[in-house]
């Protein structure tokens, strides 16, 4: 440690020895104060400075030393017999003696030795109980019964651990995220996003005719993969239930149902006691507040089955959509079946009256002997037997592109027209008839329905917001409703 910078200056001068000399008591405090002390002294003289006692009681207490005589206290520096060395003037540069510079060096602190040895000690003990309690945890899980004791073996500890096979559903995750959809991709991609590009075209469009009520629209998931989008409108001035929805389901075919599908998809394993299938489709169903305005259907669906590996076994298409008006308007019917009938046409001729005809039967009303609605087209199953998959493909997107020029010209006719509560009460009779087929016959109804984990509120949104049983309920004869009636007992050819 340095001398102080008091000491120096009395080193040198001697004048400020001799003042050291005559007043002992308070120089020596100030000199021996080291510099790294922070609390300044106080300003407040002191007639006197008290040293340490030493804590033995004295029995005799010592005169306080006169100005003129040195002090021979416990703080005062403790010097040799050659006093006259210690106290003479000195030159300036010359160094102090060794005696009186010895009182002002710091004392040495041995170190701790033991507390070195306490920390490796504790650290050991410290990671010893973590490798005892992670060993104890491994042994307790991977034993078949916790009172036996486990036995590792070599091969155990050395070979590495093999996780388990992506699913289906995380790779198709991981091909979407990573290189996006193609026309290299698999087909079941391809189809999700068709339909959920539809799907924003139909809602964009559907929405400027109510822009002041927007749709609600909800994105759910399945928990054993897929999920779907939901847009619905309710009680809006032009429609009083819309909902457009896409649904993207994976999920096991149990044997019985692949004994089942058997029967029209050859290509199945007969083997396989359980199959891997994919199923994609954006559904459709417009109630308009106006009687005068017809309800539609749309149904666009795929569905494929695959390997544990991902490999496609077996896959279809099918579809369709229909007209169920109130009031009949024979231009409204006409312009929407020619709609239909040229997307139809641009990919086999046969296709619009074979598939009106299966329209005409699928959406028949067994137990009243008439039909939904004035039809459409329909078709299911049309897999490689029918046409390639690209070709079938490209069918489907033309009919979902012909949806909106089709209906949209007839909504926009019909829903200012006037009507009153006869209109709006035979509405609601026909839209009984409609869930009465949903309910009982409609086979995407069933199929939704029985699917575990499937969302029950999308099914059923194909349902109307009101509808109504009459007992026994009869219409006028001659009258608009009864002329509905005929052409629903008996289908006509629209073009």
């Amino acid at each position: 440690m340095a001398a102080t910078r008091p000491f120096l200056l009395w080193a040198r001068h001697s004048r400020l020895q001799i003042a050291y000399q005559q007043r002992p008591l308070n120089l020596q405090r100030v000199y021996n104060r080291s510099l790294s002390v922070q609390k300044p002294l106080s300003p407040k003289p002191r007639p006197y400075w008290v040293p340490k006692t030493d804590p033995k009681p004295r029995t005799e207490s010592k005169p306080l030393p006169s100005r003129t005589q040195p002090v021979a206290s416990s703080v005062a520096p403790q010097v040799s017999d050659d006093a006259e060395a210690l106290v003479r003037p000195r030159a300036i540069g010359e160094a102090p003696p060794e005696q009186l510079v010895a009182q002002f060096r710091p004392k040495e602190v041995k170190p701790k030795v033991w507390f070195f040895y306490f920390r490796i000690t504790f650290g050991f003990l410290l990671v010893g109980s973590i490798i005892y309690s992670m060993v104890n945890n491994f042994l307790r899980f991977h034993s078949e019964r916790f009172d036996q004791p486990t036995y590792i073996s070599y091969s155990q500890v050395t070979e590495p651990l093999h996780a388990d096979a992506p699913s289906i559903v995380d790779r198709d995750s991981v091909s979407k995220r990573e290189s996006g959809v193609t026309e290299n991709s698999p087909m079941r991609l391809r189809m999700e996003a068709l339909i959920k590009d539809k799907q924003n075209e139909i809602v964009a469009a559907l929405q400027e005719l109510d822009p002041a009520n927007k749709f609600r629209i909800d994105t759910w998931s399945r928990p054993a993969g897929g999920g779907g989008i939901s847009c619905v409108q309710q009680d809006g001035e032009v429609f009083e239930k819309a909902g457009v929805n896409t649904s993207i389901v994976y999920g096991t075919l149990p044997r019985p149902a692949i004994d089942k599908m058997r029967v029209n998809h050859k290509a199945l394993d007969p083997d396989a006691d359980s199959l891997e299938f994919f199923a994609a489709g954006l559904s459709l169903v417009l109630h308009p507040q106006n009687p005068n305005a017809p309800t539609v259907h749309l149904n666009y669906r795929y569905f494929e089955t695959m390997d544990k590996d991902g490999a496609c076994n077996a896959w279809w298409f099918g579809g369709g959509t229909d007209l169920t008006p109130s009031y009949l308007f024979d231009e409204d019917a006409i312009h929407f079946h020619r709609s239909i009938k040229d997307a139809c046409d641009k990919h086999d001729r046969s296709y619009y009256p074979r598939f009106k005809q299966w329209c005409d039967k699928y959406f028949h009303i067994p137990h009243r002997q008439e039909s939904r609605g004035v039809g459409g087209i329909f078709f299911d199953d049309l897999d490689v037997e029918e046409k390639d998959q690209e070709q079938l493909f490209a069918f489907v997107k033309d009919c979902l592109g012909s949806f909106l020029p089709g209906y949209l010209p007839i909504i926009t006719r019909r829903k200012d027209m006037p009507y009153g509560e006869r209109e709006k009460e035979w509405q609601q009779v026909r839209r009984g008839r409609y869930v009465e087929f949903n309910l009982v016959h409609d086979r995407g109804t069933s199929f939704g329905l029985n699917t575990p984990g499937a969302r029950v509120e999308s099914i059923l949104m194909s349902l109307p917001l009101t509808a109504r049983w009459m007992y026994m309920h009869e219409p006028e004869k001659g009258s608009r409703e009864e002329r509905l009636l005929n052409v629903l007992k008996q289908p006509v050819e629209w073009v």
